[in-house]
């Protein structure tokens, strides 16, 4: 099913990081989305979304997977889920490489989130509640602590 989503692209210099992409378009990077793959040891592929300046924590996503073990991908292997997207620019749309999406839930505090369009001079920002609506993304608590709370709680 199609799903037709309002959303703008952006054009920028090259950058390789969400951080760099989001100072680059001009927003705020906890607006700009990270996506980082995982694999289970029964063999699930998930992709996870985080706002730019956090880090995943595998032992919050394990257990929001309900998974015993996981492991980032290496970059080979997210390269293969993502034919024709450039190394480390995926779209935070896991529907599109036939992957389950969850993003911590920071990103669901956002008004509009950015993510990469595929390249690293591309990007898109859109509506997050038609996001969710479009991607059926499923929010769990995956981001590192800071402080000993939640990154979602520092907001």
């Amino acid at each position: 099913m199609k799903r037709d989503v309002e959303h703008e692209v952006h054009e920028h210099p090259v950058t390789y990081t969400a951080r760099e992409t989001a100072r680059a378009e001009g927003v705020d990077p906890r607006t700009f989305a990270r996506v980082v793959g995982i694999v289970t040891d029964d063999g699930r592929r998930i992709m996870i979304v985080l706002d730019a300046p956090d880090r995943l924590d595998l032992h919050k996503a394990r257990r929001a997977v309900s998974a015993h073990d996981a492991r980032l991908l290496t970059e080979p292997e997210l390269d293969a889920l993502a034919p024709g997207c450039d190394t480390g620019a995926i779209p935070a749309v896991g529907a599109l490489f036939d992957l389950p999406m969850y993003a911590d839930y920071a990103v669901r505090d956002d008004p509009y989130i950015s993510f990469n369009a595929g390249t690293h001079s591309l990007s898109v920002r859109v509506d997050r509640v038609a996001w969710e609506q479009a991607t059926g993304v499923e929010y769990a608590d995956l981001a590192q602590d800071d402080e000993g709370r939640p990154a979602w709680l520092l907001s």
